[in-house]
């Protein structure tokens, strides 16, 4: 068994174990039982037991969100449709609300909220890149910090949503995505203003100091 399918069989096993216990050392003594891995292989893949598995499990679902982003022919639609689309696609990878739920209270606890912090810059960085965000300045940081904003609350919205088909968290979602446009548009106005032209100057220094060399000096790109 290679190293990826071992860490896939620890995931698949402790998802049973994750709505009891959560992502929990009991939970990854439970994995490593139920999916027959060597012990010490499983402390090797996943140093942090099953904060590790926790953080594979956010990687699938943005894998999944790809996958399926890539899948489909969303050439009709706006622009912000696209980015809410995959905002969907992502939380429709999530089959296990309990699972995420377990994970949001696990991220929010101070040694792992680095790590959540990551994890959620990450998934909004995917859906920039698999839009085609070609921005290399402050625009790049401001597009992910808006949209890190718009999924956190989403996902929060979702996990207490009972309509039918998920519909309220859609429409929050839309809601959201539409503040993210506007917030867009008026940056744009504001680089089209007088004020906006004195300041392109300082703003482009700025960009060039701050933007990334190399998306795998990022945050999101070291980690779900």
């Amino acid at each position: 068994m290679s190293q990826i399918d071992a860490k896939d069989a620890l995931l698949d096993a402790a998802l049973m174990h994750v709505a009891f216990d959560g992502w929990t050392e009991v939970t990854f003594e439970a994995a490593i039982v139920d999916a027959e891995v060597n012990a010490v292989v499983a402390r090797a893949l996943c140093p942090r037991g099953a904060v590790d598995l926790a953080v594979a499990y956010h990687k699938r679902g943005d894998q999944q969100m790809l996958e399926r982003f890539a899948s489909e022919d969303l050439s009709a639609l706006r622009y912000s449709e696209k980015v809410a689309a995959l905002v969907r696609f992502r939380l429709q990878a999530c089959d296990d609300k309990e699972a995420v739920r377990r994970g949001s209270t696990l991220f929010a606890l101070p040694q792992y909220a680095g790590t959540g912090a990551e994890l959620i810059w990450g998934t909004c960085d995917a859906i920039w890149n698999a839009l085609g965000d070609s921005s290399d300045d402050v625009n790049w940081y401001t597009k992910r910090m808006t949209l890190s904003a718009v999924y956190g609350s989403t996902v929060l919205y979702w996990l207490g949503d009972e309509s039918e088909a998920q519909s309220a968290t859609w429409e929050f979602l839309d809601r959201r995505i539409d503040n993210v446009m506007q917030f867009e548009k008026a940056k744009a106005q504001f680089r089209a203003s007088p004020f906006g032209k004195l300041m392109s100057g300082p703003l482009e220094v700025l960009g060039r100091v701050r933007a990334p060399q190399s998306r795998d000096d990022l945050p999101g790109q070291t980690h779900q």
